[in-house]
């Protein structure tokens, strides 16, 4: 009866163990499909943005400086784009697309600001519709972002608890996850309000 007893309990824990490692794999995998999702929003963006410049050409000939800086934003962040898109469960690659992907976004908003001042060119159909498309992509990319970080979260957390901590150090392939923070210099400024 106690051999029967000690191999019962032997196998529970080797079933707890499978258990918690395929529990690690799933939440692993969860995140890098989050990251997939953002992937295709920001592959998207980053399409738009040579239409955008190309179309704000024609209107902003002394302005080619900052279409210059948005071109160079847009190809650093493709690069980033693309470490992420084939690591997205490494810190360091994480990180450089945030740091990217906000450079990008800050000569967007300088692009933006110097469009404001080209009637012509805010009342163009195709530099109208351009903009609309890339404000529903930064929606999407901002919700593809928050489910990504929120099952790093959910992947992390679980990684850490114990004995969850010890089955993914013995396992090893479960490094901790890097969240996606893309800065966005727009987010920080006071909001001017004038009655």
């Amino acid at each position: 009866m106690g051999t029967w007893l000690f191999f019962a309990v032997i196998i529970a824990g080797l079933i707890y163990l499978v258990a918690i490692y395929n529990r690690l794999v799933s939440l692993r995998n969860r995140f890098k499909n989050a990251f997939a999702q953002i992937d295709v929003q920001l592959q998207r963006r980053h399409d738009l943005i040579p239409n955008l410049v190309s179309t704000a050409k024609a209107y902003l000939d002394h302005e080619r400086e900052t279409l210059t800086r948005v071109t160079e934003a847009r190809n650093q962040a493709e690069g980033a784009r693309r470490d992420a898109a084939e690591r997205p469960d490494d810190g360091a690659v994480m990180d450089r697309l945030g740091r990217a992907e906000s450079i990008l976004s800050g000569s967007l908003s300088r692009l933006l600001a110097v469009s404001e001042n080209y009637p012509e060119l805010k009342a163009d159909r195709t530099m109208a519709d351009l903009m609309e498309e890339l404000a529903a992509t930064e929606n999407r990319i901002g919700f593809a972002r928050q489910a990504f970080n929120d099952a790093v979260m959910s992947y992390n957390t679980y990684r850490e608890q114990f004995p969850h901590n010890a089955v993914s150090g013995f396992f090893g392939p479960f490094k901790e996850a890097a969240l996606l923070d893309i800065e966005n210099p727009e987010a920080r400024r006071a909001v001017h309000v004038a009655f």
